[in-house]
């Protein structure tokens, strides 16, 4: 196999239908893997209650517009019946499944600022806990004997913020936030220990201050125009495209020796200076390291 290539790998991504999903499935098929991108936005069935105009179906594209082989497929991660029929329908048509990737969340329109929990929404905080960590658990639950029939498999839980900044609170966005953030951690941890004796690789992986379809709308920019927004947030300087990420997960499925990461928190950043690549501005912003330093001016110095 070509260094960097995942010719012939299967991967799995599930929570692909924006944002880093998105990105991260696109890469992975770039680099050779067939990709199973699931997702509950459809062009055919409606949008999800995130109600985003992305679809799966328009994941599938862009696939297919990088020259790789893909299977977009509408799944509700909270529905083992669905996950199930999934994860069959891939040991059917390819036998194996070499990456998984967990990105499933979409709970951010639950989440209420400033409000602890005796005010915070119940029925919205639950719902955030659903999303963010029984799909998940699902998933896993389902997926991993293939993963482990399989072999040397990676398990990627896309999570929010380093190991030492979750040790934190996150006050401002409330605690169901914080709880999801925090058990995707533990989910890795726990999954780490209970693959040591395997050949299957599990870390976490956080990206920085994203330009998610969403972030570029808040701000009324595009990609190629995000600089713009700098104007009324300077810090936005420091944000980065979901390909940096997407590069990085890719670089690391395709790694041999990837298993030295096993159980780490890895950065969109730290996976960049690693396997030497970087986002498509060709600089590596470093968000959480200057979030660690205090957020110095200029911020420049950070990318």
């Amino acid at each position: 196999m070509a260094a960097g290539r995942l010719d012939g790998r299967v991967a799995l991504v599930a929570g692909a239908t924006r944002g880093c999903g998105r990105a991260i499935a696109v890469e992975l098929a770039r680099a050779g893997a067939h990709v199973y991108a699931t997702g509950r936005s459809s062009r055919d069935h409606g949008r999800s209650e995130i109600d985003r105009p992305e679809t799966i179906e328009g994941t599938g594209d862009l696939i297919a517009a990088a020259g790789g082989s893909g299977t977009a497929l509408r799944v509700d991660h909270l529905d083992v019946d669905q996950v199930e029929a999934l994860i069959d329908r891939i040991r059917t048509e390819r036998e194996r499944l070499d990456v998984l990737v967990n990105d499933i969340f979409g709970g951010d329109r639950y989440a209420e600022w400033n409000k602890p929990i005796w005010q915070h929404d119940l029925a919205g905080g639950l719902r955030m806990l659903e999303m963010g960590v029984h799909t998940h658990l699902i998933t896993l639950a389902r997926a991993m004997p293939l993963v482990l029939e399989t072999g040397a498999g990676l398990v990627v839980e896309m999570t929010d913020g380093t190991h030492e900044y979750n040790q934190n609170y996150r006050q401002l966005v409330g605690p169901y936030y914080d709880l999801v953030k925090a058990n995707v951690e533990r989910i890795m941890t726990g999954m780490t220990v209970e693959l040591a004796d395997t050949d299957t690789t599990c870390v976490a992986v956080t990206p920085g201050w994203i330009r998610s379809e969403a972030m570029l709308e808040i701000y009324r920019v595009t990609e190629p125009t995000w600089r713009d927004a700098l104007v009324a947030e300077p810090g936005f300087a420091i944000s980065e495209s979901p390909a940096f990420v997407a590069r990085g997960v890719a670089a690391l499925a395709a790694d041999p020796d990837r298993r030295r990461f096993a159980g780490q928190v890895l950065t969109s950043h730290g996976l960049a200076v690693t396997y030497g690549h970087t986002d498509v501005d060709g600089s590596r912003p470093d968000c959480w390291g200057h979030m660690a330093a205090g957020s110095p001016e200029p911020v420049d110095d950070w990318r």
